[in-house]
């Protein structure tokens, strides 16, 4: 379990986390969302003791990180896939680790084939691309068997088997009881991810949900109508206490009943309906309303070049 307690950091006159407080429980995958400058980076960091709070603090099943005596038998990392000595191989990489953590070196060639390494082990890190980088990066997480892990944009670089790879990884890591606490901007994969979601914006809690619950709190989650019969069908609808309003498209858009109800009322009423579907707000959508007023680089939009 992780554990962070009103954490703030300041770099200078900068607060870059402001007061934050979440906890990351065991059996399922969390997903830390947050735009850039969020504050993400630096609260992981911390809480591997890489950063030192301004004040607050954070706890990895119960203690600091840095009082733990082999931490890669209590908590697998992957922040920086670049961070590895460019001439040692990858077998030498993970046997380094491997001695100095007094984990077994059988562990290295188990993790080397888990991530689909073993036919390069030999060879130096500096010909790795990317994605192999990556890969690397994700066995050094696992090499110590740990009960919680971090990850940082897990499927940077990866290839489209890569990331249902890393993306199935995750889940069966959760379904066996471990703490999955992963960071990422790419929303599809973390729709398809994550159960859990904390969300932060300048350094401060934005969300701390489910992922169903998140996207369910969007402003969009109604039922489209079509019919050549929309006033007469507005009506009945209404009498049965649903909120109707013209959709934009000529449709009819509908709260307060499902998509069942909604066709059980126009059979009744022999109302042809030409579509009923219901619309939920992705993921992408959900987040890009809730964290609008956070983000602090917004781009130019492009479709306004050149307009005066």
């Amino acid at each position: 379990m992780i554990e962070v307690h009103e954490l703030t950091k300041r770099y200078g006159p900068v607060k870059a986390v402001d007061r934050l407080s979440f906890a990351i429980r065991p059996g399922q995958v969390t997903g830390f969302l947050g735009p850039n400058g969020a504050g993400k980076s630096t609260t992981m960091r911390t809480i591997l003791g890489l950063d030192t709070p301004t004040s607050g603090r954070t706890l990895v099943n119960g203690v600091a990180y840095r009082t733990i005596d082999k931490p890669l038998r209590v908590v697998g990392s992957l922040l920086d896939a670049g961070a590895v000595h460019g001439g040692r191989s990858a077998r030498s990489h993970l046997e380094c680790l491997a001695v100095t953590n007094d984990l077994p070196r059988s562990r290295v060639g188990k993790v080397l084939e888990q991530t689909g390494l073993s036919g390069v082990a030999r060879k130096r890190v500096r010909g790795f691309s990317l994605g192999m980088r990556q890969r690397l990066g994700i066995a050094v997480a696992l090499l110590g068997d740990p009960p919680i892990l971090m990850f940082d944009e897990p499927v940077n670089g990866l290839d489209p088997e890569g990331i249902v790879w890393i993306r199935n990884l995750m889940k069966s890591l959760a379904a066996e009881g471990r703490t999955v606490f992963v960071s990422s901007h790419l929303m599809s994969e973390m729709a398809l991810t994550a159960d859990h979601l904390i969300v932060i914006g300048r350094g401060a809690l934005i969300a701390d949900t489910g992922m169903a619950d998140f996207i369910q709190s969007s402003s969009l989650n109604d039922v489209l109508v079509r019919t050549p019969q929309s006033r007469y069908l507005a009506d009945l609808l209404t009498a049965k206490g649903a909120q109707v309003i013209a959709a934009p498209d000529g449709g009819l858009a509908v709260t307060g009943l499902t998509t069942e109800a909604i066709s059980q009322v126009a059979a009744a009423n022999g109302v042809e309906v030409y579509e009923l579907a219901r619309r939920q707000a992705s993921l992408e959508e959900a987040y890009m309303k809730l964290t609008d007023t956070s983000v602090q680089y917004r781009a130019t939009d492009p479709g306004k070049r050149g307009r005066r």
